[in-house]
């Protein structure tokens, strides 16, 4: 393949990984991490092995100057060398005279990364400068870097965009004659003087894969024949849907770097994911992403999808259930006939052992479940149905009967166990409800009468449990934040006092869905909640004719379903 001539593109087995999480990553929408957020961020991709993690830019970001000023007396990274980022010196001037470069230099980093305008519309309009002085800024800012002891790359912003608008100009040239066209000069300039790799940036992630591959071989080519040994790197983003597979056909044309984020955050729709990246590279390809043998590199991949939420809870942003390899429902099974298939030889319909990247397989029951998708998620609740036909056959019609009224089991493991057991006749009863009632009051600010729209109204809200426990009669009023609030206040208060288990649950997340929305405000409301103590989590749903009711079957479900998961039994 062209570009792939030299021998150091194509016998390393090692493919350099760079992650951006805390510098491109941070540029998604409500993203925002404290100093103390890249510090553990940083030591996470160190013990997963990361190469080059990029942590900020010293100097335009107080923030990240301070984070470089804390990392040299409170990282120690075993596995890992952090990246300042930052431009290149500014139109007319010496970089020894610019200040940006100079922080640079201050953050003590023993990596930095240039960027560097490598499309020609963006040199003449963003930097409002020539062609020709741009590969000055370039030229002379890496020597300056190299000089002071740095190890430097350079990041080609709209690499793929300028090659386009390059050979677009080439060929509707009078003389047609040719020469390297410009991100390709931007990049032999950062090599001459010195960047130890050279980053085609899809800046705007509107490249298709085979564009990529294109652009990185002409890249590498280009390299060659002018004798550099230069790493080519690729930095995708996410905007065609294209990220992760226009970064793995960047390595097969000859890229050696893969950058990305983790969890696939970063501006827009994102930047490639770059935990899905190293799954790819480690499992499907012969490329090595991660330090070591190949015993420590699969002992590595183990910690994927710990390292993924991890940072997502870092982040405040929780990864997609879905994302590939570490996602909660990567590896979910839900139509039946995947189901019987599973139980066979879960290889049947799964590309890898969910183990190798530290997750799990799950089964989804839903209106598809058939008696062998019974089967198998009672088995991972650690409950055993083999055999019982006509208990696996009533559960799947029931089930079905219920996912047609509203109800959503692929979400709610706990309700699920709940029926299971009921059906199977030994669901343990906690406490008996003989009644409940929700109430709002809705009065004006200082008693003056206003139009309901104002919002100027005071709302009062109240909750009275009546309930039977541990062989007590129980009546808590509960206020609350809202009735639904007040009932979990009242429910809890109550039950507490018979199970002081309950103290430890966490009501972790509430979602409300609309089910039949042109019914206007006689529509069916499903409820799904989440709760956690401090050894799991679990889900519960509940349908009503409005919300207050459905979050009480909900509410009142979860309770039992973590007194079950705690082993305590009916007192």
């Amino acid at each position: 393949m062209p570009g792939q001539s030299t021998e150091h593109r194509t016998t390393s087995g090692r493919v350099q990984v760079y992650d951006t999480t805390l510098r491109d990553g941070a540029q998604q929408q409500s993203i925002s991490f404290t100093v103390e957020d890249k510090l553990a961020v940083c030591r996470l991709l160190d013990l997963l092995g990361v190469e080059f993690i990029e942590a900020g830019w010293p100097g335009a970001i107080p923030k990240d100057t301070d984070f470089f000023s804390r990392a040299r007396q409170e990282l120690s990274l075993v596995n890992a060398r952090l990246v300042a980022f930052g431009a290149t010196c500014k139109p007319g001037s010496q970089p020894d005279e610019d200040p940006q470069v100079r922080a640079l230099l201050d953050s003590g980093a023993p990596v930095i990364t240039l960027v560097a305008k490598s499309d020609p519309s963006h040199v003449t309009q963003a930097l409002r400068t020539t062609a020709e002085e741009n590969l000055r800024m370039v030229g002379e800012t890496v020597r300056h870097l190299v000089a002071a002891g740095r190890e430097v790359m350079v990041d080609l912003e709209h690499f793929f965009d300028g090659l386009d608008h390059a050979d677009a100009a080439q060929a509707g040239s009078a003389d047609g004659q040719e020469g390297p066209a410009y991100p390709l000069m931007v990049a032999l300039e950062a090599a001459r003087a010195g960047a130890v790799a050279v980053v085609a940036c899809d800046t705007n992630g509107g490249t298709l894969p085979d564009g990529i591959a294109r652009g990185v071989s002409r890249l590498c080519r280009a390299l060659d024949e002018a004798g550099s040994r230069a790493v080519v790197g690729i930095h995708t983003h996410d905007d065609a849907g294209c990220a992760v597979a226009g970064t793995l056909a960047a390595v097969e044309a000859g890229a050696r770097q893969v950058q990305g984020c983790v969890n696939g955050l970063g501006e827009r729709t994102g930047n490639a994911n770059l935990l899905t990246v190293i799954a790819n590279l480690e499992i499907k390809t012969p490329w090595a992403a991660l330090p070591g043998g190949e015993a420590e590199r699969a002992q590595r991949l183990t910690e994927l999808s710990s390292v993924a939420r991890a940072i997502g809870e870092i982040a405040n942003r929780a990864p997609s259930a879905r994302l590939p390899y570490v996602g909660t429902r990567a590896f979910a099974h839900k139509a039946g006939l995947h189901a019987s298939a599973i139980r066979v030889d879960p290889d049947l319909y799964q590309h890898i052992d969910p183990a190798r990247v530290g997750n799990t397989m799950t089964m989804l029951v839903s209106e598809m479940a058939g008696r062998a998708s019974i089967e198998l998620k009672a088995r991972e609740l650690g409950i055993e149905t083999a055999g019982d036909d006509d208990l696996l056959t009533r559960v799947a019609r029931v089930v079905k009967e219920r996912e047609a009224a509203g109800y959503a089991y692929d979400a709610a493991d706990g309700s699920f166990e709940l029926l299971l057991r009921s059906q199977r006749g030994d669901l343990p009863e906690f406490f008996r409800v003989e009644s409940w009632r929700a109430s709002i009051t809705a009065r004006p600010q200082d008693g003056q009468a206003v139009l309901p729209s104002s919002g100027q109204t005071i709302t009062d809200s109240e909750a009275t449990v009546r309930l039977w426990a541990g062989g007590r009669r129980f009546a808590v009023l509960g206020e609350g934040n809202g009735p639904v609030n007040a009932l979990d206040h009242a429910l809890c208060a109550a039950l507490s006092q018979v199970y002081p288990e309950i103290e430890d649950f966490v009501l972790t997340d509430y979602k409300v869905r609309i089910l039949d929305a042109e019914r206007g405000t006689r529509a069916i409301v499903r409820v799904l909640i989440e709760i956690a103590d401090s050894h799991s989590t679990w889900s519960t749903v509940g349908v009503g004719t409005d919300i207050i009711e459905a979050s009480w079957e909900a509410l009142t479900d979860g309770l039992s379903v973590g007194l079950l998961r705690r082993g305590v039994m009916p007192r």
